[in-house]
């Protein structure tokens, strides 16, 4: 059985449920995989963190507002454990913090600082004036206090935020887990709640979406082949929507390049859509340049008529991250490889 890369795709005749089955066999969740970006925190650096804010604030029994910013200002990285004691996402910090402080702290600030940490966790912090160490120290007070007053008497039918294993009795809890080691069904409990990586995927979102872009990038690269990568709803003359990339540009075009990574059906069904709309406008403007399709994620194997649909707009140019070193030998790109 030939490829899809080798069909005739005038043939009136073609047995489509192969050709879906090819792709579809390529295609791979991608959920358990983002990537590190920049002020990813492994767990050794984590737990020095950990240990620096345990030491100086001996641990835990004296939890105060001092003792904090000195465990931070020996090795920032405790600013972000501490927050993880909270169970705050740096908005909901700043907010508590212009609340209980009067000191504002909006959240672009309050991001700053936190990626501020993150980028250089365990180096000293010597800023003691300024705007920055203000918030920074309005922070940690609306955090100290915060853990000492607990979630105090919720009403029946409400959860409490800090109604959790290190923080349900205040400071006395903090101390009760780090003396304790937290059993392992409470730190399961702990991340059945938040669920493993979410924050760190939610700060790499864009980045998870651009695997198949940096992907088509490397391969064009590597061939020293020219392309033009278009921006988010940039205007492109003779298009009403811009595809991702165009080969060489956008004036003298042999290919054009849509590209997604999702997880959601509907999300792939909109993709195929444009990819649809493209072949339409090369065809009504007697064009022959070609109309690929660089896609990756479950959400293109659910709905087979959709790859069908996909396959036929294309010609069978739809490539996955397994056969994206195919891109440039299968398509008219290969017209401006260089090596």
């Amino acid at each position: 059985m030939p490829s899809r890369f080798e069909i005739d795709y005038r043939d009136t005749n073609i047995a489509w449920e192969p050709l879906v089955d090819e792709v579809f066999g390529e295609l791979t969740s991608s959920f358990l995989e983002m990537p590190k970006g920049e002020g990813f925190i492994d767990y050794p650096t984590f737990e020095k963190g950990y240990q620096t804010l345990k030491r100086h604030t001996d641990a835990f029994a004296k939890l105060t507002p001092e003792t904090v910013l000195a465990a931070v200002r020996d090795a920032p990285i405790a600013f972000i454990v501490f927050r993880c004691i909270l169970g705050f996402s740096p908005p909901e910090w700043a907010y508590v913090t212009t609340e209980m402080t009067g000191v504002e702290v909006d959240q672009g600030a309050a991001r700053s600082i936190d990626r501020r940490m993150r980028l250089k966790p365990l180096g000293t912090m010597n800023e003691r004036n300024g705007v920055t160490a203000q918030r920074m120290r309005a922070m940690i007070e609306a955090g100290v206090r915060t853990v000492q007053q607990g979630p105090g008497v919720v009403p029946p039918g409400i959860v409490h935020r800090l109604d959790k294993a290190d923080t349900a009795e205040g400071t006395k809890s903090v101390q009760s887990i780090a003396d304790l080691g937290a059993p392992y069904p409470v730190l399961l409990y702990e991340r059945f709640l938040g669920r493993p990586y979410a924050t760190h995927r939610d700060s790499v979102s864009e980045l998870v979406g651009e695997v198949v872009e940096v992907a088509i990038k490397n391969v064009l690269t590597e061939a020293k082949v020219s392309f033009r990568e278009t921006k988010r709803a940039e205007r492109i003359p003779g298009f009403d929507q811009a595809p991702d990339f165009i080969i060489p540009d956008e004036f003298t075009p042999v290919a054009l390049i849509e590209a997604k990574l999702t997880e959601d059906d509907g999300t792939a069904r909109d993709k195929v859509a444009r990819v649809q709309r493209l072949r339409t406008l090369r065809d009504e403007q007697g064009k022959d340049y070609d109309v690929i399709a660089c896609i990756a994620g479950r959400g293109f194997k659910v709905r087979r008529e959709d790859m069908r649909r996909l396959l036929q707009a294309t010609d069978g140019k739809v490539f996955t991250l397994t056969t994206m070193h195919l891109l440039i030998e299968h398509t008219r790109i290969t017209e401006y490889k260089v090596r």
